[in-house]
């Protein structure tokens, strides 16, 4: 498929506060992005069949009432499961970011040991320092080839990127902590930790691990490896200008985001 073919949805609800930032990254990539409102979804008018990829913005879906992402969640299983679930059988990617992984994980589309689970299989709780966190933090790529979306990053690649959450702590229940854990790393779909900027990892040091994620967790995938979720944002690293330190360091053109986004759009270039 060629770039100027991919059609990008970017789906928002009440809330959300990146899609148009998600969408212009998109379009700078040649691709096609359309912001869709979820009532068109839900009622039909919009069907998810006619993109080639999901994208699920930061922001705070429904105010984040209950838990973050909760109430978008179990609205999308109830309303539009099964279109979900071909979607992802097809191969097409889908990609939380921040609230959108928070998403995800609430619906079961991650971490998803066992396909599309109807139970959240682990959760993102409130930061360990019970505040919003809003800092630049180090990613460091950890994947060993699973993940379909990221097969483009540099093994050990060392990513820059902001984030900005109140509840990102990686968590599994901690009866079956270590289990869920070994499950995770023999699936191959641990996919980014944090790390401090010499890419070793964080080790729950803050601020390198912001929020105090189970073992620097910090991005996953599905089995599958066309699933990523993610707590950074890459959208607000796409542009060289985004960068907090533009003026003392120069000017690039693009920040690490452009990396990580343009690795999902040549995995769409390659499969379709």
């Amino acid at each position: 498929m060629k770039r100027s073919e991919i059609k990008v949805c970017i789906p928002r609800v009440g809330g959300t506060n990146c899609d148009t930032e998600t969408q212009l990254a998109f379009k700078e990539l040649g691709a096609k992005a359309d912001v869709v409102h979820m009532n068109k979804i839900i009622k039909g008018s919009i069907s998810i069949s006619f993109y080639d990829a999901l994208i699920f913005p930061g922001g705070f879906a429904h105010g984040d009432y209950i838990r973050a992402g909760a109430i978008w969640a179990k609205e999308m299983v109830a309303r539009i499961g099964g279109e979900l679930k071909r979607f992802v059988d097809e191969g097409k990617p889908i990609i939380g970011i921040c609230n959108g992984f928070q998403v995800l994980v609430e619906s079961g589309l991650l971490p998803g040991f066992s396909g599309f689970s109807q139970s959240a299989e682990a959760s993102l709780a409130t930061n360990d320092s019970a505040r919003f966190e809003c800092r630049w933090v180090h990613l460091r790529y950890e994947n060993r080839g699973a993940c379909l979306l990221t097969r483009y990053l540099k093994k050990g690649a060392v990513l820059r990127m902001p984030v900005a959450h109140g509840e990102g702590r990686f968590t599994f229940d901690k009866e079956r902590e270590q289990e869920k854990l070994r499950k995770l790393l023999d699936n191959d779909q641990l996919v980014f930790t944090y790390a401090m900027p010499n890419g070793k990892r964080a080790l729950g040091q803050y601020p390198y691990n912001p929020n105090g994620s189970f073992e620097d967790i910090a991005g996953i995938c599905n089995p599958q490896g066309n699933v990523l979720g993610v707590m950074p944002h890459p959208e607000r690293c796409f542009y060289g200008w985004q960068l907090p330190d533009w003026q003392s360091k120069g000017l690039k053109p693009y920040g690490d985001g452009k990396l990580l986004l343009e690795s999902v759009l040549s995995y769409i270039e390659k499969r379709f």
